[in-house]
């Protein structure tokens, strides 16, 4: 054997025994869980509110809300399991990195969401926080926008490693790939494992909730590709269908009619649609041997209230309904503006659509 040969042989058994023992590494760095496991998680969110039109503003209360903690009491003692808090981290991050490369989150933003987190939690809710209203990055999911976004996960996930289980970490709401928007399935794909890897350096075995592009719709499920040997997922979709019926009157809609024109009445061919719709859903859960949450889902009050209230409690009902009898947790959109199941200006939850939403607790 010439010395050219054996020096080649042992690079190349050099290189097979690294990474073999990095295959080791690999094995016993991941967090030793099941998927039982991760289905407990997602179960313990249970019957959730969505915090909405308040940290997902531009500014706290400019959308009309601003969290109070009295709010959390009122959410648990409605019998409500978890609280999921959308929030608009690039409002307060900076545009342009630092001298360390990193995109700075306003210190008193972060003070003001552990505050947040810490009246969710002392009242013994459950607690999703996201990244919400992220447009540049839609619009843009590359160069800069990427950056940023990496950077905002990274803060957050070394902000609250220590945080206890009861904190669920979702990695974007409703990515989008409509109109100017860019951020598609493929893209999506490869930058959610760029964040989740992130997450994972700090909370290894924190659950991680993610959705699909377009609009974490279901339809958007069969295009998601999350890691196979990451057990710590929860896969989630929101459900606005007929959107006819749940948009009609928004102005931010696009393509409803107007407000109070569009009835829903339970009949067999409009539950049924909705019963398919949740099985398609199901059918990817049981593949995947993947949890699901339903993140959002709710009909549109109207900004005139000519929207029944009779039909969007009977709606709600159903997809409440739906949701459990195919054990997926739920968090309702949302607590107190025009989706809103409680009003502020009485102080009282709304009976019907309490009712539709936590049965047992009448």
């Amino acid at each position: 054997m010439t010395m050219l040969h054996a020096a080649s042989l042992y690079r190349t058994e050099f290189a097979v025994l690294r990474l073999l023992l990095g295959c080791v590494f690999l094995f016993f760095a991941q967090p030793v869980t099941t998927i039982a496991d991760i289905y407990e998680d997602a179960a313990s969110l249970g019957r959730g509110i969505n915090m909405g039109n308040s940290l997902d503003a531009p500014q706290e209360g400019e959308w009309g809300i601003t969290i109070e903690a009295e709010h959390f009491q009122l959410i648990r003692e409605a019998g409500f399991d978890s609280v999921r808090i959308p929030i608009r981290w690039s409002t307060h991050t900076a545009v342009n990195p630092d001298t360390e490369g990193k995109y700075a989150i306003d210190a008193d933003f972060l003070h003001r969401v552990d505050a947040v987190i810490s009246q969710a939690q002392a009242n013994d809710l459950n607690v999703v926080i996201n990244v919400h209203h992220y447009n540049a990055l839609n619009r843009n999911p590359t160069g800069k926008q990427r950056a940023r976004y990496l950077s905002i996960w990274k803060q957050i996930a070394h902000r609250y490693r220590k945080e206890s289980p009861t904190l669920f970490l979702e990695l974007l709401n409703e990515p989008k790939d409509i109109n100017d928007d860019q951020l598609d399935a493929a893209i999506w794909n490869t930058l959610l494992l760029e964040a989740l890897a992130i997450v994972r350096q700090h909370n290894p075995t924190r659950a991680v909730i993610v959705g699909g592009s377009p609009w974490n719709s279901i339809k958007s499920l069969s295009t998601l590709q999350l890691p196979k040997a990451d057990r710590r997922l929860i896969g989630t979709f929101h459900y606005y269908e007929p959107l006819r019926f749940t948009h009609q009157g928004a102005a931010w809609a696009e393509d409803v009619p107007e407000e109070g024109s569009q009835t829903w009445t339970g009949t067999n061919k409009q539950k049924r649609a909705i019963q398919a719709d949740f099985d398609r859903a199901q059918k990817w859960s049981k593949k995947n041997k993947r949890p699901l949450y339903l993140g959002e889902f709710g009909a549109y009050g109207g900004s005139k209230k000519r929207n029944p209230m009779e039909d969007r409690a009977r709606w709600t009902a159903f997809v409440r309904q739906q949701a459990e009898l195919r054990g997926f947790s739920w968090s309702y959109w949302e607590f107190g503006a025009e989706f809103g199941a409680y009003d502020r200006a009485t102080k009282k939850w709304i009976a019907h659509l309490h009712k539709a939403l936590i049965p047992s607790h009448q």
